[in-house]
Parts: C-alpha cells; structure tokens; sequence
C-alpha cells in the first residue's frame, strides 16, 4: 500500500512538473508547434497509406474495399528484371553522397572558421550558399549547358587541342557529375550546423591551446573537430536514414535515356510506374522497402556509435 502511494505521489509530481514546465516556458513550446504539426500530418499520417502496399488499390475501393494481396507486390519487385540494376544503382550514389559529399561541408566550415577576416569570411559564406536556394531545375539546365557541345567545358577542351563531347550522353560522365553538383549546391548550406557548433566551443580551450604552443592547424584537429565530431554522427545518423532515398529532383533532371543504365534508381523508377501508369500498391511497396532499409541501416550504425564514447541518437 505504501509502495503504491508512493508511486502514485511521483506520477503526481511528474505531471506538476511537466504542466509547470508549459506554463514556464509557453513560448518556446509554441515555437516548436508549427514543427511537430509538419511531422504529424506530412509524415505519421502518412504512414497509415503503407497499407497500399499489401492491396491491389484501386481509386474507386479505397483502402477499405481494395482486395488484399500481401506480399504479393514485394514479389513483383524482387522478381523485376531491373531490380538489381536499379538497387546497385542507387546504392552507388548512395555511397557516393554519403562518403564523398557528406564530409565536404565539415571541411568547408573547418576552413571557414579559420577565416579572421569578418567581411571575407561573411563574403564567401554568401557565395556558397546562394547556390541551395536554386531549384534543381535550374541546375540542371545549368549543367545541361555548360557540358553541352557550345558550352564552357567543351569550350575549354576546343582550346587546348581536345575533342567536343557530349558528357550528359555518356553513362562515365553521370556520376561525376552528379557528386560535382551536389556538392556545388548543398555543401555550402550543409555547413551551418557545423559553424554553429563550432561557435558554441568554449574559447578558454583554444587559450589553453595557445600557451601550449598549439598552432592553428593543431587547434582545429586537436580541439575544434573532436568537439564537432558528436554533431557530425548525429547527422550522420540523420542522413543515412535516407541513404536509398537520393532525391528525384536532381537525378531526374540530370539524367536522359542514354544514361538510364546507371542514373536510374528508384524514386526515378517510382516515378514512371507510379505516377505515369498509376501502379499505386507496386510504388508504395518500392517506397516501404526504402524506409525499411533505411530503419536498419539507422538502427545499426547508431549500435556502432554507441560503443563510441560519442554515443548516438538514443
């Protein structure tokens, strides 16, 4: 009886506790709002739709009325004759965003902050990031003409005694490419995180650093990127969730038919089947085994962080 009360008598002042904590802090809880209503209805919500994937769906059943088929549409999608093109694929650019242009934005900040100069440093800052804000639409176009038979490169090549060639034809060139604007157009955005943690570190540590004679160098590997490494496995762990799901914007407006053969993944793949022949169970089964892929691969490498004195996501 007194074990109950007692346990009764924390719950309580559990839920004092946390109603004290809204009264206190309101404003910072109406903040954070509008951010879990974008999760809530554009992503939990969502989720419910997966059923789809277990039905033959049709618009006119709905999810009710739709016939079940269980795993019938995983079937089909291991049984594609293009599945193994289309996941090597998309595993090579996963690999390729992941370990080629992940790291870009750590070492952009790293020299930036070493930048003494505000004006310079604010200056360069500005030029990187503008390119994030442009659609990859735009980029595409972009880089459709400057590898094109009249553009830059080609241009380039013409002047020092080199043949033209059509680089967004050729299957060699798409990946190259692809890492090339990636980089160009998202590396200068990703390394806000980075500067902000950087900002954060305690300035009495790079003073103690200096009466040990440290130099700069020394400095940023000695203090400043141990103390940024927790960030970076967060968001590490953040990005690798999404390591089968490369984006559809810049694939598909970077590819054309004589490059499918490496540029074809599967929001790419989605696409035409999904949208263009309304295949909506079959789409919704290749969209789950993406999440359920990138589930494991967040789950595993936050066990590997974990044994790290970084710790992980949870």
């Amino acid at each position: 009886m007194i074990k109950h009360k007692q346990r009764v008598s924390k719950a309580c002042a559990k839920e004092e506790t946390w109603v004290h904590n809204i009264q206190k802090y309101w404003p910072y809880y109406l903040m954070v709002l509008p951010g879990l209503l974008f999760f809530v209805i554009f992503k939990f919500i969502p989720m419910f739709g997966s059923i789809i994937a277990f039905e033959d769906y049709n618009i006119v059943g709905g999810f009710l009325d739709s016939p079940w088929v269980g795993f019938k549409n995983f079937k089909t999608l291991f049984a594609y004759p293009d599945f193994k093109k289309i996941l090597m694929n998309t595993i090579i650019l996963g690999f390729c965003k992941t370990i080629l242009i992940f790291p870009i934005p750590i070492l952009l900040s790293l020299m930036l902050n070493e930048i003494r100069q505000q004006r310079l440093k604010k200056g360069i800052q500005t030029a990187i990031y503008i390119p994030y804000f442009i659609s990859w639409v735009i980029v595409g176009g972009l880089v459709f003409d400057f590898f094109g038979i009249g553009g830059f490169f080609n241009n380039i090549r013409d002047m020092i005694g080199l043949k033209p060639v059509l680089a967004m034809q050729r299957e060699s060139w798409f990946r190259p490419i692809f890492i090339i604007s990636s980089i160009w157009k998202e590396a200068g955005w990703g390394t806000v995180v980075y500067l902000a943690a950087i900002s954060g570190i305690d300035p009495s540590l790079y003073e103690s650093a200096s009466m040990d004679g440290a130099s700069r160098f020394q400095k940023m590997r000695y203090v400043t990127f141990p103390l940024l490494v927790p960030t970076v496995v967060t968001l590490f762990l953040l990005n690798i969730g999404g390591f089968l799901e490369l984006g559809f914007d810049q694939v598909y407006n970077l590819q054309t038919p004589m490059t499918y053969a490496v540029s074809d993944i599967f929001d790419t793949y989605v696409y035409r089947v999904g949208i263009q022949q309304a295949q909506y169970s079959f789409t919704t089964a290749v969209g789950l085994f993406q999440s359920v892929v990138g589930l494991g691969l967040v789950l595993i490498f936050n066990k590997l962080s974990q044994k790290t004195s970084e710790g992980g996501l949870w």
